[in-house]
């Protein structure tokens, strides 16, 4: 066969192997899925930043990915039977929001890539040994919500220089729970501040917890991070208005929506960020090569129409701070 042809011939047959690789990569078809503890209404603008990025990378819902989404709207005992139905749908990857869904997942499968989104320490939860290095099939971001219960209290006393006595409402079966609890201790008496442990388990417990709050002549209060505690927002500020009593909320929509401050990371960024892990674990690579992320990027958010309702002054040095000041 003549060189010329015989080149022409191999460049033909890269061209169609080309072509069929490429064939067969639009043709593939992805699975995946998303656990939350929260509710569907509470996550559906991360999750939108989430699938707008998905698709800067190539993978679009409708074309080559479905997406299948529960959520326990703050009842984390549901979270198991929810991830059990993912692993029955043979998802190829889970998507975790909240430390609750993470062991969940975790228990439901440890071959299915699970990514971590909106969960505190993971190493102090034992979702993965090694931030850098996280090995196993677990990854993703953190909040780092240890690190935020410190500064949500110092920002709270700083706005609130003659507060001594903080109520704190938690799960007492909070998977971070505890944790969090032991991280505002330390928190409170270098601040000298009394903590106030509120347990709520359903939103029956709410009016009672707040009842104990005022009784103890609370001066502020703050719900730790869980998954009913973001589900029961709305309920949780009608009762702090009611109450006369500050909040220090987790997320800026709390803000808008009448708590006194938050102080948090943008989750839209971390759902964002999120769909990066999502398409290099679609693309091949192992979870655990891929090494857990922290925020880098905080923000304050201060409400001066609620500050004004409660008589309040905002010292101006905080405000200055603020990313966000509602008026």
């Amino acid at each position: 066969m003549p060189s010329q042809l015989f080149a022409a011939v191999i460049a033909t047959l890269l061209l169609v192997g080309v072509v069929v690789a490429e064939a067969q990569q639009a043709a593939r078809q992805a699975t995946i899925g998303v656990l939350s503890g929260l509710s569907r209404e509470e996550r559906q603008d991360s999750l939108e930043a989430f699938r707008r990025e998905l698709r800067a990378l190539g993978w679009e819902e409708g074309k080559n990915l479905s997406i299948e989404e529960r959520y326990a709207d703050g009842d984390v005992a549901r979270l198991p039977a929810l991830s059990e139905e993912l692993v029955q749908r043979k998802v190829e990857i889970i998507v975790v929001s909240t430390s609750a869904a993470t062991s969940a997942a975790m228990r439901a499968t440890n071959t299915i890539p699970i990514v971590m989104v909106d969960v505190g320490d993971p190493l102090t939860s034992k979702f993965v040994s090694n931030l850098a290095r996280p090995g196993g099939n677990v990854t993703g971001t953190t909040n780092m919500a240890l690190g935020l219960t410190q500064k949500r209290l110092e920002i709270l006393k700083e706005a609130l220089p003659s507060a001594r006595r903080i109520a704190m409402m938690l799960h007492p079966e909070s998977v971070i729970g505890a944790t969090l609890w032991r991280d505002a201790e330390i928190a409170a008496r270098h601040l000298g501040l009394r903590l106030q442990r509120l347990e709520i388990r359903s939103r029956d417990d709410l009016r009672r917890a707040f009842q104990a709050a005022v009784n103890a002549r609370a001066d502020a209060m703050v719900p730790l991070a869980d998954p009913l505690n973001a589900v029961l927002t709305d309920d949780i500020l009608d009762l702090a208005a009611r109450y006369r009593l500050p909040t220090m909320m987790e997320d800026r929509g709390s803000v808008d929506a009448g708590a006194l401050l938050a102080y948090y990371s943008d989750p839209h960024k971390a759902y964002s960020r999120v769909a990066f892990y999502v398409a290099r674990i679609l693309d091949g690579t192992k979870p655990g090569e891929l090494p857990v992320e922290q925020p880098t990027t905080f923000e304050l958010a201060i409400n001066l129409k609620t500050a004004k309702a409660l008589g309040l002054t905002i010292p101006p040095s905080l405000l200055q701070r603020a990313d966000q000041v509602i008026e």
